[in-house]
Protein backbone atom coordinates (compact mmCIF):
# COMPACT_ATOMS: atom_id res chain seq x y z
CA UNK A 1 0.00 0.00 0.00
CA UNK A 2 1.05 3.67 -0.77
CA UNK A 3 1.85 5.94 1.63
CA UNK A 4 -0.22 9.64 0.93
CA UNK A 5 2.39 12.10 1.68
CA UNK A 6 1.79 14.93 3.80
CA UNK A 7 0.53 18.08 2.01
CA UNK A 8 2.50 21.73 2.18
CA UNK A 9 4.78 23.30 -0.73
CA UNK A 10 8.24 21.85 -0.76
CA UNK A 11 10.85 24.58 0.71
CA UNK A 12 12.94 25.50 -2.15
CA UNK A 13 16.07 23.07 -2.76
CA UNK A 14 18.68 25.96 -1.69
CA UNK A 15 16.85 26.98 1.34
CA UNK A 16 16.77 22.85 2.31
CA UNK A 17 20.40 22.57 1.44
CA UNK A 18 21.48 25.59 3.21
CA UNK A 19 19.68 24.34 6.51
CA UNK A 20 20.93 20.69 5.58
CA UNK A 21 17.37 19.11 6.79
CA UNK A 22 16.89 17.82 3.25
CA UNK A 23 13.28 15.05 4.37
CA UNK A 24 14.28 11.46 3.78
CA UNK A 25 12.62 9.07 1.53
CA UNK A 26 11.18 6.23 2.98
CA UNK A 27 13.44 3.18 3.37
CA UNK A 28 12.30 0.64 1.18
CA UNK A 29 13.96 -3.02 -0.15
CA UNK A 30 13.85 -4.47 -3.08
CA UNK A 31 10.10 -5.58 -3.74
CA UNK A 32 9.50 -1.73 -2.64
CA UNK A 33 8.22 -2.48 1.40
CA UNK A 34 8.43 0.57 3.63
CA UNK A 35 10.94 -0.05 6.40
CA UNK A 36 11.48 2.39 9.45
CA UNK A 37 13.43 6.08 8.33
CA UNK A 38 16.08 7.22 10.31
CA UNK A 39 14.08 10.23 11.76
CA UNK A 40 11.65 6.68 13.34
CA UNK A 41 14.77 5.14 14.60
CA UNK A 42 15.90 8.76 16.23
CA UNK A 43 12.40 9.01 17.72
CA UNK A 44 12.61 5.71 19.49
CA UNK A 45 15.96 6.43 21.85
CA UNK A 46 13.98 8.98 23.76
CA UNK A 47 11.68 6.29 24.81
CA UNK A 48 14.11 3.86 25.70
CA UNK A 49 15.23 6.35 29.12
CA UNK A 50 11.42 6.65 29.34
CA UNK A 51 11.08 3.13 29.88
CA UNK A 52 14.41 2.74 32.17
CA UNK A 53 12.10 5.73 34.45
CA UNK A 54 9.00 3.84 34.27
CA UNK A 55 10.44 0.75 35.49
CA UNK A 56 12.65 2.47 38.03
CA UNK A 57 9.28 3.61 40.67
CA UNK A 58 9.76 -0.42 41.42
CA UNK A 59 12.98 0.76 43.34
CA UNK A 60 14.95 -2.40 44.72
CA UNK A 61 12.26 -3.56 46.94
CA UNK A 62 11.51 -6.81 46.13
CA UNK A 63 8.02 -7.76 47.87
CA UNK A 64 6.42 -4.65 44.99
CA UNK A 65 2.96 -3.46 46.54
CA UNK A 66 -0.42 -4.04 43.98
CA UNK A 67 -0.31 0.08 43.43
CA UNK A 68 3.41 0.26 42.43
CA UNK A 69 2.31 -2.45 40.33
CA UNK A 70 -0.54 -0.71 38.78
CA UNK A 71 1.52 2.95 38.93
CA UNK A 72 3.74 1.78 36.71
CA UNK A 73 1.90 -0.71 34.48
CA UNK A 74 -0.56 2.92 33.80
CA UNK A 75 2.59 4.68 33.15
CA UNK A 76 4.15 2.68 30.69
CA UNK A 77 0.85 2.24 28.53
CA UNK A 78 1.28 6.55 28.87
CA UNK A 79 4.41 6.20 27.06
CA UNK A 80 3.85 3.28 24.84
CA UNK A 81 0.95 4.88 23.58
CA UNK A 82 2.51 8.37 23.04
CA UNK A 83 5.01 6.48 21.07
CA UNK A 84 2.35 4.16 19.42
CA UNK A 85 0.59 7.43 18.08
CA UNK A 86 3.93 8.77 15.79
CA UNK A 87 4.11 5.14 14.67
CA UNK A 88 0.23 5.20 12.91
CA UNK A 89 0.63 8.54 11.66
CA UNK A 90 4.02 7.43 9.53
CA UNK A 91 2.34 4.39 8.85
CA UNK A 92 -0.45 6.11 6.41
CA UNK A 93 1.65 9.30 5.48
CA UNK A 94 4.97 9.94 3.94
CA UNK A 95 7.46 11.98 6.21
CA UNK A 96 9.98 13.80 3.91
CA UNK A 97 9.82 17.35 4.40
CA UNK A 98 11.16 19.88 6.83
CA UNK A 99 7.72 20.57 8.94
CA UNK A 100 7.70 16.79 9.65
CA UNK A 101 11.43 16.75 10.98
CA UNK A 102 10.76 20.13 12.89
CA UNK A 103 7.82 19.08 14.06
CA UNK A 104 9.19 15.65 15.81
CA UNK A 105 11.88 17.10 17.13
CA UNK A 106 9.33 19.24 19.44
CA UNK A 107 7.41 15.79 20.01
CA UNK A 108 11.23 14.60 21.20
CA UNK A 109 11.52 17.52 23.94
CA UNK A 110 7.96 16.27 24.72
CA UNK A 111 9.19 12.53 25.38
CA UNK A 112 12.13 14.19 27.41
CA UNK A 113 10.21 15.93 29.77
CA UNK A 114 7.61 12.61 30.31
CA UNK A 115 10.82 10.80 31.14
CA UNK A 116 11.67 12.94 33.50
CA UNK A 117 8.76 13.71 34.93
CA UNK A 118 7.93 9.85 35.21
CA UNK A 119 9.48 9.26 38.72
CA UNK A 120 7.67 12.55 40.37
CA UNK A 121 4.19 11.39 38.84
CA UNK A 122 1.77 12.82 40.24
CA UNK A 123 3.16 16.09 41.86
CA UNK A 124 5.62 16.84 38.89
CA UNK A 125 3.95 18.66 36.07
CA UNK A 126 6.58 17.44 33.43
CA UNK A 127 4.40 14.45 32.95
CA UNK A 128 1.18 15.81 31.59
CA UNK A 129 3.45 18.64 29.99
CA UNK A 130 5.31 16.31 27.99
CA UNK A 131 2.31 13.90 26.81
CA UNK A 132 0.35 17.44 25.74
CA UNK A 133 3.50 18.13 23.85
CA UNK A 134 4.02 15.11 22.32
CA UNK A 135 -0.14 14.58 21.14
CA UNK A 136 -0.08 18.14 20.07
CA UNK A 137 2.41 18.03 17.64
CA UNK A 138 0.57 14.75 16.78
CA UNK A 139 -2.48 16.90 16.27
CA UNK A 140 -0.84 19.10 14.66
CA UNK A 141 0.40 16.41 11.88
CA UNK A 142 -2.99 15.33 11.33
CA UNK A 143 -4.07 18.59 10.92
CA UNK A 144 -1.35 19.24 8.27
CA UNK A 145 -2.34 15.90 6.81
CA UNK A 146 -5.94 16.10 6.49
CA UNK A 147 -6.36 18.26 2.71
CA UNK A 148 -4.34 15.31 1.51
CA UNK A 149 -7.67 12.92 -0.15
CA UNK A 150 -11.52 12.23 1.13
CA UNK A 151 -10.01 9.18 2.85
CA UNK A 152 -7.33 10.67 4.60
CA UNK A 153 -10.08 13.26 5.86
CA UNK A 154 -12.63 10.89 6.68
CA UNK A 155 -9.00 8.31 8.37
CA UNK A 156 -8.08 11.69 10.21
CA UNK A 157 -11.43 13.00 11.93
CA UNK A 158 -11.51 9.79 13.91
CA UNK A 159 -8.25 10.97 15.83
CA UNK A 160 -8.89 14.43 15.46
CA UNK A 161 -11.94 14.05 17.75
CA UNK A 162 -11.30 11.46 19.70
CA UNK A 163 -6.91 12.19 20.45
CA UNK A 164 -7.95 16.09 20.78
CA UNK A 165 -10.51 15.05 23.20
CA UNK A 166 -8.35 13.75 25.20
CA UNK A 167 -5.68 16.07 24.66
CA UNK A 168 -8.28 18.34 26.09
CA UNK A 169 -8.75 16.65 29.41
CA UNK A 170 -5.11 15.91 29.72
CA UNK A 171 -4.89 20.07 29.39
CA UNK A 172 -7.79 20.67 32.16
CA UNK A 173 -5.41 17.97 34.47
CA UNK A 174 -2.97 21.19 35.15
CA UNK A 175 -5.70 22.84 36.61
CA UNK A 176 -6.87 21.00 39.30
CA UNK A 177 -5.94 19.51 42.73
CA UNK A 178 -2.74 16.95 42.61
CA UNK A 179 -4.57 14.37 44.24
CA UNK A 180 -7.57 14.50 41.27
CA UNK A 181 -5.09 14.75 38.09
CA UNK A 182 -4.34 10.56 38.13
CA UNK A 183 -8.14 10.35 37.80
CA UNK A 184 -8.69 12.55 34.94
CA UNK A 185 -5.54 10.56 33.15
CA UNK A 186 -7.39 7.53 33.32
CA UNK A 187 -10.28 9.13 31.29
CA UNK A 188 -8.42 10.68 28.99
CA UNK A 189 -6.28 7.32 28.02
CA UNK A 190 -9.77 5.48 28.48
CA UNK A 191 -11.05 7.85 25.87
CA UNK A 192 -8.49 7.81 23.60
CA UNK A 193 -7.89 4.04 23.48
CA UNK A 194 -11.59 3.72 22.83
CA UNK A 195 -11.09 6.04 19.58
CA UNK A 196 -9.73 3.87 17.29
CA UNK A 197 -12.51 1.24 18.31
CA UNK A 198 -14.97 3.43 17.95
CA UNK A 199 -14.00 4.71 14.98
CA UNK A 200 -12.70 1.48 13.35
CA UNK A 201 -15.08 0.98 10.19
CA UNK A 202 -13.84 4.76 8.80
CA UNK A 203 -10.32 3.74 9.66
CA UNK A 204 -10.26 0.27 7.82
CA UNK A 205 -11.28 2.29 4.54
CA UNK A 206 -7.58 3.06 4.68
CA UNK A 207 -5.54 0.03 5.99
CA UNK A 208 -2.32 0.49 7.54
CA UNK A 209 0.75 -0.65 6.24
CA UNK A 210 1.23 -4.13 6.44
CA UNK A 211 4.73 -4.11 6.50
CA UNK A 212 5.80 -0.84 8.15
CA UNK A 213 3.16 -1.46 11.42
CA UNK A 214 4.93 -5.07 12.32
CA UNK A 215 8.27 -3.95 12.37
CA UNK A 216 8.17 -0.63 14.39
CA UNK A 217 5.89 -2.52 17.12
CA UNK A 218 8.23 -5.00 16.69
CA UNK A 219 11.12 -2.66 16.88
CA UNK A 220 9.57 -1.43 20.31
CA UNK A 221 8.92 -5.10 21.43
CA UNK A 222 12.59 -5.60 21.04
CA UNK A 223 13.58 -2.18 23.19
CA UNK A 224 11.04 -3.35 25.69
CA UNK A 225 13.28 -6.78 26.21
CA UNK A 226 16.52 -4.74 26.05
CA UNK A 227 15.45 -2.78 28.88
CA UNK A 228 14.34 -6.04 30.63
CA UNK A 229 17.99 -7.33 30.41
CA UNK A 230 19.43 -4.33 31.37
CA UNK A 231 17.56 -4.75 34.95
CA UNK A 232 18.79 -8.20 34.81
CA UNK A 233 22.32 -7.08 34.07
CA UNK A 234 22.51 -4.36 36.47
CA UNK A 235 21.65 -6.96 39.53
CA UNK A 236 24.80 -8.84 39.07
CA UNK A 237 27.59 -7.95 41.26
CA UNK A 238 30.84 -6.40 39.99
CA UNK A 239 32.89 -9.15 40.67
CA UNK A 240 30.03 -12.90 40.67
CA UNK A 241 30.88 -15.55 42.24
CA UNK A 242 30.72 -19.10 40.01
CA UNK A 243 27.17 -19.50 41.65
CA UNK A 244 25.96 -16.15 40.52
CA UNK A 245 27.28 -16.36 37.12
CA UNK A 246 24.97 -19.79 37.08
CA UNK A 247 22.31 -17.58 38.17
CA UNK A 248 22.57 -14.71 35.78
CA UNK A 249 22.53 -17.90 33.03
CA UNK A 250 19.64 -18.97 33.66
CA UNK A 251 17.77 -15.43 34.18
CA UNK A 252 19.26 -14.93 30.80
CA UNK A 253 17.66 -18.38 29.32
CA UNK A 254 14.50 -16.47 29.82
CA UNK A 255 13.78 -13.47 27.98
CA UNK A 256 15.93 -15.20 25.41
CA UNK A 257 13.49 -17.83 24.86
CA UNK A 258 11.19 -14.67 24.71
CA UNK A 259 13.02 -13.24 22.09
CA UNK A 260 13.20 -16.44 20.28
CA UNK A 261 9.80 -17.05 19.97
CA UNK A 262 8.63 -13.29 19.38
CA UNK A 263 11.32 -13.16 16.34
CA UNK A 264 10.03 -16.92 14.66
CA UNK A 265 6.12 -14.83 14.89
CA UNK A 266 7.32 -11.78 13.51
CA UNK A 267 9.72 -13.39 10.37
CA UNK A 268 6.60 -16.01 9.47
CA UNK A 269 4.35 -13.01 8.68
CA UNK A 270 1.55 -14.84 10.04
CA UNK A 271 -0.38 -12.00 11.31
CA UNK A 272 0.53 -9.49 8.11
CA UNK A 273 -2.71 -10.51 6.30
CA UNK A 274 -5.12 -9.52 8.68
CA UNK A 275 -4.07 -6.36 10.25
CA UNK A 276 -6.60 -4.03 8.73
CA UNK A 277 -6.55 -0.42 10.75
CA UNK A 278 -4.31 -2.59 13.53
CA UNK A 279 -6.04 -2.32 16.49
CA UNK A 280 -6.07 -6.02 17.49
CA UNK A 281 -2.34 -6.72 16.46
CA UNK A 282 -1.13 -3.03 18.29
CA UNK A 283 -3.76 -3.48 21.64
CA UNK A 284 -2.28 -6.96 22.34
CA UNK A 285 1.41 -5.81 22.68
CA UNK A 286 0.51 -2.98 25.02
CA UNK A 287 -0.20 -5.45 27.86
CA UNK A 288 2.54 -8.08 26.25
CA UNK A 289 5.14 -5.34 26.24
CA UNK A 290 4.00 -4.20 29.72
CA UNK A 291 4.50 -7.99 31.16
CA UNK A 292 7.88 -7.71 29.60
CA UNK A 293 9.11 -4.95 31.67
CA UNK A 294 7.83 -6.24 34.33
CA UNK A 295 9.28 -10.00 34.13
CA UNK A 296 12.95 -8.28 33.22
CA UNK A 297 12.37 -6.19 36.74
CA UNK A 298 11.10 -9.70 38.25
CA UNK A 299 14.29 -11.44 36.84
CA UNK A 300 16.82 -8.62 38.44
CA UNK A 301 15.37 -8.72 42.08
CA UNK A 302 15.44 -12.94 42.07
CA UNK A 303 18.94 -12.49 40.49
CA UNK A 304 19.82 -9.79 43.47
CA UNK A 305 18.23 -12.18 46.56
CA UNK A 306 20.15 -15.09 45.58
CA UNK A 307 23.49 -12.65 45.98
CA UNK A 308 22.24 -11.55 48.99
CA UNK A 309 22.27 -15.17 50.49
CA UNK A 310 18.25 -14.56 51.24
CA UNK A 311 16.62 -17.70 51.87
CA UNK A 312 13.53 -17.28 50.44
CA UNK A 313 11.53 -15.58 47.70
CA UNK A 314 8.48 -13.42 48.89
CA UNK A 315 5.55 -14.56 47.23
CA UNK A 316 5.03 -11.37 46.03
CA UNK A 317 8.14 -11.41 43.70
CA UNK A 318 7.19 -14.92 42.57
CA UNK A 319 2.85 -14.07 41.53
CA UNK A 320 4.54 -10.91 39.78
CA UNK A 321 7.38 -13.47 37.72
CA UNK A 322 4.62 -16.35 36.98
CA UNK A 323 2.04 -13.55 35.99
CA UNK A 324 4.59 -11.57 33.90
CA UNK A 325 5.11 -14.84 31.78
CA UNK A 326 1.35 -15.67 32.26
CA UNK A 327 0.58 -12.37 30.10
CA UNK A 328 3.22 -12.87 27.72
CA UNK A 329 2.16 -16.49 26.71
CA UNK A 330 -1.69 -15.67 26.63
CA UNK A 331 -1.18 -12.34 24.38
CA UNK A 332 0.85 -14.62 22.40
CA UNK A 333 -2.00 -16.43 21.63
CA UNK A 334 -4.05 -13.54 20.62
CA UNK A 335 -1.48 -12.94 18.12
CA UNK A 336 -1.64 -16.20 17.10
CA UNK A 337 -5.66 -16.02 16.63
CA UNK A 338 -5.17 -13.42 14.01
CA UNK A 339 -3.72 -15.09 11.57
CA UNK A 340 -5.85 -18.23 12.22
CA UNK A 341 -8.08 -20.35 14.62
CA UNK A 342 -5.80 -22.37 16.90
CA UNK A 343 -5.58 -25.72 16.77
CA UNK A 344 -5.62 -28.69 19.66
CA UNK A 345 -1.58 -28.56 19.98
CA UNK A 346 -1.38 -24.76 19.91
CA UNK A 347 -4.33 -24.45 22.67
CA UNK A 348 -2.42 -27.35 24.74
CA UNK A 349 0.97 -25.66 24.28
CA UNK A 350 -0.25 -22.82 25.78
CA UNK A 351 -1.70 -24.70 28.63
CA UNK A 352 1.49 -26.29 29.15
CA UNK A 353 3.42 -22.90 29.33
CA UNK A 354 0.41 -21.08 31.72
CA UNK A 355 -0.12 -24.36 33.98
CA UNK A 356 4.25 -25.23 34.66
CA UNK A 357 5.08 -21.35 34.88
CA UNK A 358 2.20 -20.96 37.76
CA UNK A 359 3.22 -23.94 39.30
CA UNK A 360 6.44 -23.00 39.73
CA UNK A 361 5.87 -19.20 40.85
CA UNK A 362 3.37 -20.32 43.20
CA UNK A 363 5.36 -23.40 44.87
CA UNK A 364 8.81 -22.66 44.68
CA UNK A 365 9.89 -20.25 47.55
CA UNK A 366 13.69 -21.13 47.87
CA UNK A 367 16.23 -18.44 46.96
CA UNK A 368 18.58 -20.43 45.19
CA UNK A 369 18.51 -21.85 41.71
CA UNK A 370 15.86 -24.02 42.55
CA UNK A 371 13.32 -21.70 40.63
CA UNK A 372 15.38 -20.61 38.04
CA UNK A 373 16.72 -24.24 37.13
CA UNK A 374 12.33 -25.10 36.81
CA UNK A 375 11.51 -22.20 35.06
CA UNK A 376 14.26 -21.72 32.60
CA UNK A 377 13.22 -25.27 30.85
CA UNK A 378 9.77 -24.78 31.41
CA UNK A 379 9.96 -21.61 29.17
CA UNK A 380 12.70 -23.48 26.80
CA UNK A 381 10.31 -26.18 26.27
CA UNK A 382 7.29 -23.48 25.78
CA UNK A 383 9.39 -22.00 23.00
CA UNK A 384 10.37 -25.20 21.25
CA UNK A 385 7.23 -26.60 20.81
CA UNK A 386 5.84 -23.20 19.56
CA UNK A 387 8.64 -22.21 17.40
CA UNK A 388 8.14 -25.70 15.72
CA UNK A 389 4.10 -24.99 15.44
CA UNK A 390 4.58 -21.74 14.17
CA UNK A 391 7.17 -22.83 11.15
CA UNK A 392 4.41 -25.45 10.34
CA UNK A 393 1.83 -23.58 10.28
CA UNK A 394 3.80 -20.84 7.88
CA UNK A 395 4.48 -23.69 6.07
CA UNK A 396 1.46 -24.99 5.56
CA UNK A 397 -0.07 -21.53 4.22
CA UNK A 398 2.58 -21.86 1.77
CA UNK A 399 1.52 -24.70 0.13
CA UNK A 400 -1.60 -23.95 -0.04
CA UNK A 401 -0.88 -20.79 -1.81
CA UNK A 402 1.13 -22.10 -3.96
CA UNK A 403 -1.52 -24.61 -4.97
Amino acid sequence: MRRVRTVGARLPGWLSGRLGVRGPAPLEDEAGHRHATWLELFLDIIFVYALAAVVARLGTDSTPSVGGILAVSGLFVVVQWAWMGQVYYDTRFDPDDLPHRLLVLVALVGAGAMTLGVDEVPESALLPVGYLIVRGVLLLLYLRARPASPIARTVISVYLVGFGLGWLIWLVSLAVPIALRPALWVVAMAIELATPWVGRRRLEQWPVDNRHLPERIGQFTIIVLGSALANLLFAVPDHPRPHMILTAGLAFVVPAAVWWVYTTFVTTNLSTTRLRAGQAYTYLHIPLSGALLLLGWSLGQAVRLVDSGASRLPLELRLLLAASVVVWVLCGLGLFTLATRPSASRLAITAYAVISVSLIGATVREARLLLLLLLAPAIVGYAVLLNRRLTAVREEWDRQTEG
